[in-house]
């Protein structure tokens, strides 16, 4: 594993080998943006369905770096407020009771505004960390477009301004990922500022890579059968939300429970709510295909 100051020493080679200790699979389509957003110190902005891997790309990165990952989940309404910093108003208000009767009114606002009065959120903590860390912003597409532009002029610069502080300025510029379901078109502004990534889900070959990684119990034949069959049910059947990578490691995992050898129309049926988690989905596949249709197209593979 690498430290974090080693980063102008990094190779594609190098990156590719760490991200396989952690498990992650993956090829020069994934590792060779990953290593330019690495290189340039820009952001890396990470498109796909969800539950293709994105997010797990930096947690992949802090331990790969050994150093902290800071989370800001995104969300309808999230404001600058919430994501950069706020001031810790009940201890104000303490503050004030206590010294009110002793102090001035211009010496009572001088410390009440210090930073031992702010509370920092995940862009200000990223931004004043004392080591390179990795910065996550998870699903940017669910904020508005005016937060998106604040956004974007703080990982410009790397800095922010405080009007009771002045100017914080990064120690570290951060390693930044950003994740995007696609829920809305992001403007150039941030497109611009990033490297852009996407991952569709994994190719049969790749998804059994991953499977036999993450759940080594499973047997050879089990887990062809189950990268088959989810490959089939992403690409043939119309889904609202297709089976995602960690779905396919809930059914592996759930087969080695019941001790499967192949992958039967019975364990369909008993697990198809580990794939599948919308009940019209549900519906459909059993309408369309049912367990036998699909043991059945699989097996002619």
């Amino acid at each position: 594993m690498m430290k974090y100051d080693k980063l102008t020493s990094i190779t594609i080679e190098k990156l590719h080998q760490d991200f396989e200790k952690t498990g992650y699979i993956a090829e020069d389509d994934i590792i060779v943006p990953v290593y330019l957003a690495l290189r340039l110190e820009k952001p890396i902005l990470i498109t796909g369905a969800p539950g293709v891997g994105k997010t797990e790309i930096a947690k992949v990165l802090a331990s790969v770096f050994k150093t902290d990952l800071i989370r800001l989940q995104c969300y309808e309404g999230l404001d600058e407020n919430k994501a950069l910093y706020e001031w810790n108003y009940q201890r104000q208000l303490i503050k004030i009771q206590l010294i009110k009767e002793t102090a001035s009114e211009e010496m009572v606002e001088q410390d009440l505004f210090s930073r031992d009065y702010l509370l920092e959120r995940p862009l200000l903590r990223a931004i004043q960390a004392p080591k390179k860390t990795v910065l996550l912003i998870d699903e940017i597409d669910k904020t508005d477009e005016e937060f998106e532009a604040f956004l974007f002029e703080v990982l410009s610069d790397f800095q922010v301004s405080i009007p009771e502080l002045g100017t914080i300025v990064a120690n570290f510029i951060p390693m930044v990922v950003l994740t995007n379901n696609g829920e809305r078109e992001l403007s150039d502004g941030l497109k611009r500022r990033c490297v852009y990534l996407y991952i569709d889900f994994p190719s049969i070959e790749k998804e059994l890579k991953i499977i036999k990684v993450k759940v080594p119990e499973v047997g050879d034949r089990l887990a062809e059968d189950i990268a088959v069959a989810v490959h089939y049910m992403r690409h043939q059947l119309d889904f609202k939300k297709k089976p995602s990578i960690s779905e396919t490691l809930d059914l592996s995992n759930a087969l080695v429970l019941f001790g499967a050898k192949r992958l039967e129309p019975e364990h369909i049926k008993r697990t198809i709510n580990l794939l599948l988690k919308d009940k019209e989905d549900i519906d459909m596949f059993n309408k369309e295909l049912g367990p036998d249709g699909l043991i059945e197209k699989i097996s002619r593979r």
